[in-house]
């Protein structure tokens, strides 16, 4: 199962693909959809919309799993990427893609065992369970491997409930 992992953001949008066959992970690829500051925010959307576009025709996947929010106090930022977010979802839907969404507390737990994990041991775990060299850069894009880490996982154990 091809998977589409998403770390939602407006400056950056981390994204992992993987894929998932028998318990373990294939690395297909990951970076990050980044916009810059200056750059008028529906211009940022819109380049946000094309790259999550864009990564479902080249990939093809059977899912995108995507971090559900939760809001900080700082509102301006939690407005922008929710913005973001619904770009993202609005992309993955005409793209036909089933969405799932999961609490950040999901991805740490399925990730390392660990629902309140500290960001170091996430990264920790994702180079270590897709055997990488070196924990993936920006962060957005760990966090975008673990929410694909999490859905292979999540959907192993819906199997295997059965």
């Amino acid at each position: 199962m091809v998977i589409l992992g998403i770390d939602p953001g407006l400056a950056t949008v981390g994204f992992g693909v993987l894929d998932y066959i028998k318990g373990s992970f294939k690395v297909i690829d990951y970076g990050a959809v980044l916009t810059p500051a200056g750059m008028p925010l529906e211009e940022r959307l819109l380049e946000i919309y094309r790259g999550i576009t864009e990564l479902c025709e080249t990939y093809k996947p059977e899912a995108v799993s995507i971090e559900e929010l939760f809001f900080n106090d700082n509102r301006k930022t939690a407005v922008t990427v929710c913005e973001a977010r619904g770009v993202i979802l609005l992309a993955a839907h005409k793209c036909g893609v089933p969405i799932y969404e999961y609490t950040p507390l999901q991805v740490k737990q399925a990730v390392t065992g660990y629902g309140r994990a500290e960001k170091q041991q996430v990264q920790y775990m994702v180079t270590n369970i897709l055997k990488l060299r070196e924990v993936p850069k920006p962060d957005d894009t760990a966090d975008a491997l673990a929410m694909a880490i999490c859905h292979g996982y999540s959907q192993s154990s819906l199997l295997f409930n059965i």
